[in-house]
């Protein structure tokens, strides 16, 4: 895929769609944050029907052009101003602080648009500075490792879906989780939960909402887990929610570190977590590429 530097122009906006394990995206390359991206647009593009339907947005642009847009009030910790910015709101237009999976595609559509090159790529969030590797690139394929940075706990809480209580361990991944592993549950048995119904949570205790994840106990270094996220509804995959499971399922069988493979929906990624840090490394995959006409 070529570059393109979009914003709104009389052809359209210029638009990637990718994916990582299916938690889909569209991504709007536009380098001096010259687009107007309100909640309104950010609907449309997600909408499966009537826009291009995705997860969520990532616009691309420089930290700097964001901060002089006024999009950024300052930069975040360990962010330049000259760093690619991982813009990202959630389909129903909400801002997030963090997407694991959106980094890796996000790193992926830099190396395909010719902006950075295949191997290690700052990248600036919300949450912070979050380094990707793009480890194998074959155009529209890669294989990306992010810093997840260090997960932080907050303590125990718990989310009702469908009329089920489900406890969990609150983890802050830069967003907030409720990390919920099930004791007993097996994969049929989690593949038949109404995960896609908006949990029922304490808005004390998660006042900017939460992203809850439904998992297996670890078995042999692997648990099965589903999620439904905030501002986007049940989707196949989500890598912050992917490493807050794994530091649960860890916790659980009464670990602080180890290696974690978490299948999902959409395929598995592998998780290490050691002291201080962690890291998520998953497929990427760029599917197509073309403009988007806004209808008022």
């Amino acid at each position: 895929m070529t570059s393109t530097r979009p914003a709104s122009q009389p052809d359209g906006i210029a638009f990637l769609k990718g994916h990582g394990t299916l938690n889909d995206f569209v991504i709007l390359p536009d380098d001096d944050a010259d687009l107007e991206l309100d909640e309104a647009l950010v609907r449309a593009l997600c909408d499966r029907r009537g826009g291009i339907g995705a997860d969520g947005v990532l616009r691309i642009a420089t930290a700097g052009a964001l901060v002089d847009r006024g999009v950024l009030a300052s930069l975040p910790d360990g962010v330049d101003r000259a760093d690619w910015f991982m813009d990202y709101r959630n389909a129903d237009g909400s801002i997030a602080e963090m997407c694991g999976n959106g980094v890796r595609v996000f790193a992926h559509a830099l190396v395909g648009t010719g902006r950075a090159e295949a191997g290690s790529i700052p990248v600036g969030t919300r949450a912070g500075a979050r380094p990707a590797e793009v480890i194998s690139y074959s155009g529209d394929d890669a294989v990306v490792r992010v810093d997840m940075g260090e997960p932080r706990l907050l303590g125990l809480s718990s989310a009702e879906i469908a009329g089920r209580t489900f406890a969990g361990l609150a983890v802050d991944m830069g967003n907030p989780h409720l990390a919920c592993v099930v004791p007993g549950l097996g994969a049929a048995d989690l593949a038949a939960l109404r995960v896609e119904q908006s949990p029922v949570f304490d808005r004390d205790f998660f006042p900017d909402g939460v992203n809850v994840e439904i998992a297996t106990p670890m078995v042999d270094g692997r648990v099965s887990m589903r999620v439904h996220e905030r501002g986007a509804g049940e989707t196949m995959s989500c890598g912050t929610g992917i490493v807050a499971t794994a530091v649960a399922a860890l916790a659980d069988a009464g670990e602080a570190s180890g290696d974690v493979v978490v299948a999902v929906p959409g395929g598995e990624l592998a998780v290490a977590l050691r002291e201080g840090g962690s890291s998520l490394i998953g497929p990427s995959a760029l599917v197509a590429h073309g403009r988007y006409r806004r209808r008022h």
